[in-house]
């Protein structure tokens, strides 16, 4: 592949809607004759500070900019606050911020709409009591059981300053990227693709927990819609002879691990090739629907489902007898194909709808790939040591943990993108061909094991690059609880590649490797590494780039989803204002006892 033959598609919505839009409600106390007067043109500027910074600072995980919607008038008493609720209904508002540097009419004014993510900024100045309306709208908030984020600056301001300090700006941003994946999920689909995997919890996909806590539908399918489709060719036929020559061109089969009575014949590996190819167009297809179906006689399989997120139970019954789906997993999950750069979909092996929810988690806060993976073993030092000779050091020196997917993770995971020189997982937006060309030299591609898969495949092999910071997390249902949330700071590592080797041909090689290491604490489920893995909730786990720990803890409060593992500082925590009230000395406690109050946001 030369880098002028791939192309960094621009920004699209392949979901039905607009993207959700930030509201921006400036608030103003309502006496006439002097005070509101007094503070109309602050107040409405920095009404549009804030739209501006959000504007320039942030974008939809679909790449489009973030546009803001600002109340036509300062909201001094419940008409404007009517006419700001309803104009925000037809421009497609998601999340609301309310921002005032004076003393406002607190229940007079406040955002009643009780599924829309709300924010207040009152603005820390002597002049004004705007931390006093703050205090008095978060107190309104709390009694009706409306839960807000509330946003006051570390440092006072002068009356007529309208710049936004670090810390608000911070606030500001965490609540709007949570905000916006919470509005961004309401209403969209998860695309059951087949059903449970190998008795795997995850793939049992409850479908309440999709309606009542994160406002989505559940479809669902079974495997032999891909059977038809294959059969019937009900895809776009130009684009898969693309697809494949694309596919021959830029992903290199690599060593055959199968035994001489297990590997399959050329013939067969060629059609497997084809095979998965044409599950990655029908699987694609059958998430946001594909116009060029209608126009070879197939409308109503044009369509789609219109699915934020899907999954592919494959094992056992598809494998046993057809290829396996890791080449579709794979290069979907990527921010790159056969059509160039473009947004990655998220797609959960085996089906497992908890570690796909969380993997949309991931993306939409940080519009980049997600890497799925089996939380597979717990390396020691001692183990280390034992098996390879060597002894770990560094980041790794107390051990590491084998993230491993018996299946893909997005090739973005190979840590090929790069800024200053580090490897990353960029937004897709910013991927360069060359990068996309980089991810993909850095893959190889091996015939399935036929012990695992008897209907073959090809499994794709890289390993992650070392140095990057990465969170992982992961939903798991609990009964009697309902959804909780776990979360793990930590970065990749490296190991040298005798070493890496050797550890890696004691589970199956052809799978794709990232050596992570958490962040440790001395306490509780971060005591050590060990600790790590002993607490996790699943087998699996959804690793994003970056430290987006605070960002999940958001998420999470307001989707109403309790946080019972996590080693992000105490400091960077952004919850609901009322939080406190559920035990201020105690807030993981605190998280849960809310949670469960307030009860899911959609239920």
């Amino acid at each position: 592949m030369n880098d002028n033959k791939m192309i960094v598609n621009p920004p699209n919505n392949r979901l039905i809607g607009a993207p959700p839009k930030i509201g921006i409600r400036p608030t103003i106390d309502g006496r006439r004759r002097g005070v509101r007067e007094s503070l109309e043109e602050t107040t409405m500027n920095l009404a549009k500070n804030v739209a501006d910074s959000l504007s320039s600072n942030l974008r939809h995980a679909n790449g489009l900019p973030v546009e803001c919607v600002i109340a036509d008038s300062c909201i001094g008493g419940v008409t404007e606050a009517s006419q700001t609720a309803n104009k925000f209904a037809h421009e497609g508002v998601g999340l609301s911020i309310t921002v005032t540097p004076a003393w406002c009419y607190g229940s007079e004014t406040m955002d009643m709409d009780p599924l829309i993510p709300k924010a207040v900024w009152g603005f820390n100045g002597s002049n004004r009591p705007g931390a006093v309306y703050l205090a008095a709208v978060m107190a309104a908030h709390a009694q009706k059981g409306l839960p807000a984020f509330s946003i006051y600056g570390r440092d006072v301001q002068d009356l007529g300053d309208t710049s936004i300090p670090e810390d608000v700006q911070e606030k500001l941003l965490r609540f709007s990227r949570a905000g916006l994946a919470v509005a961004t999920m309401r209403g969209q689909s998860y695309l059951a693709m087949g059903g449970v995997s190998m008795g795997i919890a995850g793939s049992i996909v409850d479908q309440p927990f999709f309606e009542q806590y994160l406002g989505m539908r559940v479809e669902t399918i079974d495997m032999t819609e891909f059977t038809r489709r294959i059969n019937e060719n009900i895809f776009d036929p130009q684009e898969y002879e693309l697809a494949l020559a694309w596919t021959k061109a830029n992903c290199p089969e690599g060593k055959d691990y199968n035994g001489p009575e297990h590997k399959r014949t050329r013939s067969q590996q060629d059609s497997d090739w084809e095979m998965s190819v044409k599950m990655a167009l029908i699987a694609r297809d059958l998430m946001n629907g594909n116009f060029q179906l209608a126009k070879i006689g197939y409308e109503e399989e044009s369509m789609g489902h219109n699915a934020i997120a899907g999954g592919f139970q494959g094992q056992r019954q598809w494998t046993d007898h057809f290829p396996n789906g890791d080449f579709m997993e794979a290069i979907l999950t990527s921010s790159f194909d056969w059509n160039g750069v473009r947004q990655p979909y998220i797609i959960a092996t085996e089906n497992d709808a908890l570690n796909g929810v969380s993997m949309l988690f991931g993306h939409l806060l940080t519009g980049s790939a997600q890497i799925f993976a089996d939380v597979r073993t717990y390396w020691s030092p001692t183990a280390v040591k034992r098996v390879t000779g060597y002894d770990l050091d560094g980041r790794a020196r107390d051990g590491i943990l084998h993230l491993i997917n018996s299946g893909p993770a997005a090739l973005d995971g190979t840590g090929q993108q790069e800024i200053d020189g580090k490897p990353v997982m960029k937004p897709w937006w910013e991927i360069t061909p060359a990068e996309a060309k980089r991810c993909l030299e850095a893959t190889t591609w091996h015939a399935g094991m036929t012990e695992y898969f008897r209907g073959g495949g090809w499994s794709s092999q890289f390993r992650t690059r070392g140095g990057m910071p990465m969170t992982m997390c992961r939903i798991n249902l609990i009964k009697g609880l309902g959804p909780a949330l776990q979360i793990a700071e930590g970065y990749s590592v490296d190991l040298p590649d005798d070493v890496h080797n050797i550890l890696n041909e004691r589970t199956d090689p052809t799978w794709p490797t990232t050596w992570f290491v958490p962040n440790t604490t001395g306490n509780g489920p971060f005591r050590d590494v060990y600790s790590v893995m002993s607490n996790w909730g699943s087998n699996h786990g959804a690793i994003s780039y970056g430290h987006i720990g605070a960002d999940l803890i958001s998420l999470a409060s307001l989707l109403r989803i309790p946080v019972y593992m996590h080693n992000v500082a105490a400091e960077n925590i952004f919850r609901p204002h009322t939080w406190a009230a559920f035990g201020a000395m105690e807030p993981m406690g605190a998280d849960f006892r809310a949670c469960a109050n307030f009860g899911p946001l959609y239920g």
